[in-house]
């Protein structure tokens, strides 16, 4: 007989399976204009051949995989099909014998019997491919390796994306960087990932867009969870109606694997196994968020499993959102990470002790802030100090295992040119409105049931 519980975790399985469709949902894409513009940024800072290289859709094997472009790629060329190219080519270039396009993708050739699983592609020949692309020169990706060829004659030195000494997972720049190196045997390879990941760190307006529909999808998802949080679901029920929002609102996927830790697995920073009984009295850490047309939200929120906090749950919840408050009110151009972060932390330890009467500080054990856009850990380039239009996470957590409480609050924030702008201001943070909040779910559920 299967159990109920089983059955509770299929749900949560359908509703995965449920955002696995991307191009159903429509993908939405900035112009054409803006992905050349960027391409010009790129070619004037760096002053030698440019080759990046999109995922081959290959780079993992599990049949439910969403194929997602190599962000890099995609940043410069919207381009979110598999196996295709960038070749960028500097202006010094015609003064030493090039005659060819500076800037050119490389696609595959279409294989329509994989087309008939996977649906259709776009080729290299397709009428239209260049209006479609918004490249003037598309070639056949077999063309690639000979024109790395031809400017190796006359470039000392090639750029690409150098994999990561300690790269996980499948190795896409490693591969890739052989390939060039075959093909251009006496050219040495220099990383172009700084010059873009600097770009990436300012987002444009048609980012931003993106960024907040993400957002908001994931506000109404927390909205969601306040409303059903109770002592006798399961962490994965609660997930699965956030992931479910997140389908309903265009999200191709989430940003990252959901976490709803209950009692202690609210101290566990990255659990994920979602497969604990929400107990009353214990608190409830939900940080899920959903992608929108490649772009990542991050939010964390913190709720009483039975609608009120204990006074214990309330006071570390109380010092978790006055430190946040207080990284905010520092937020502006010229601020630093590190600055924040010292913020964040002098107000824990001057706020609250655990129970042998030592600071909370101990407690609180990972970065205030980072980058969100393509990605939800956002590259930057070089470390820097703030600037408008950079679009950060501020969220200060306090872990007691010993005492089974975890508060995270987690929101999402624009640098503007004179402070800061509050990305997911409409989702409250103060323990007042939350309980309110799950006040009136248990209400709706009390109408539902009679």
């Amino acid at each position: 007989m299967i159990s109920r519980r089983s059955i509770l975790r299929c749900s949560l399985v359908l509703f995965l399976l449920a955002c696995i469709a991307p191009l159903a949902r429509g993908w939405e894409r900035e112009p054409n204009s803006v992905f050349a513009e960027r391409r010009g940024k790129v070619m004037a800072a760096v002053n030698a051949p440019i080759v990046i290289f999109g995922y081959t859709g290959h780079e993992e094997a599990n049949p439910s995989y969403v194929f997602m472009q190599e962000e890099n790629f995609y940043y410069l060329t919207g381009h979110n099909e598999e196996g295709a190219a960038l070749l960028l080519v500097p202006e010094s270039a015609a003064q030493k014998g090039w005659t060819g396009p500076r800037v050119i993708l490389y696609l595959p050739p279409r294989d329509l019997a994989e087309e008939k699983w996977n649906g259709p592609r776009m080729g290299p020949d397709d009428p239209g491919i260049k209006e479609k692309t918004g490249f003037a020169d598309v070639e056949t990706f077999a063309k690639l390796k000979d024109a790395l060829a031809t400017l190796a004659k006359n470039f000392p030195e090639i750029y690409t994306e150098l994999p990561d000494p300690k790269e996980d997972g499948y190795p896409h720049a490693a591969n890739w960087t052989a390939w060039v190196k075959d093909a251009a045997t006496q050219v040495t390879l220099k990383d172009v990932s700084s010059a873009v990941e600097t770009l990436r760190a300012i987002k444009s307006p048609g980012e931003l867009a993106l960024l907040q529909k993400a957002i908001d999808a994931s506000i109404d998802a927390h909205f969601a969870a306040m409303k059903m949080t109770r002592s006798g679901l399961y962490e994965y029920q609660v997930a699965a109606k956030m992931v479910e929002i997140h389908s309903e609102a265009g999200c191709e996927t989430e940003a990252y694997a959901p976490i709803v830790g209950s009692g202690f697995n609210s101290t566990v920073l990255h659990y994920n196994k979602l497969d604990r009984e929400i107990d009353g009295g214990e608190v409830v850490l939900m940080d899920v968020a959903g992608q929108y047309s490649g772009y990542a939200a991050d939010i964390t929120r913190t709720l009483p499993a039975d609608g009120k906090y204990t006074p214990r749950q309330r006071e570390i919840y109380e010092v978790v959102l006055g430190a946040q408050n207080a990284a905010l009110a520092a937020l502006k151009p010229g601020a630093t990470f590190g600055g924040l972060q010292k913020i964040a932390m002098d107000y824990i330890n001057s706020h609250g002790k655990d129970k042998e009467d030592r600071t909370l500080g101990r407690y609180y054990i990972h970065g205030l802030s980072h980058h969100i856009g393509l990605n939800v850990h956002d590259p930057s380039g070089p470390s820097r100090p703030l600037e408008a239009g950079m679009v950060i996470t501020v969220e200060p957590g306090i872990y007691i295992p010993e005492e089974n409480i975890g508060v995270r609050i987690e929101d999402d924030v624009l640098i503007t040119p004179t402070g800061y702008k509050l990305l997911t201001a409409r989702l409250p943070r103060s323990p007042d409105e939350i309980e309110k909040i799950m006040a009136e779910g248990k209400a709706e559920r009390g109408k539902h049931a009679q």
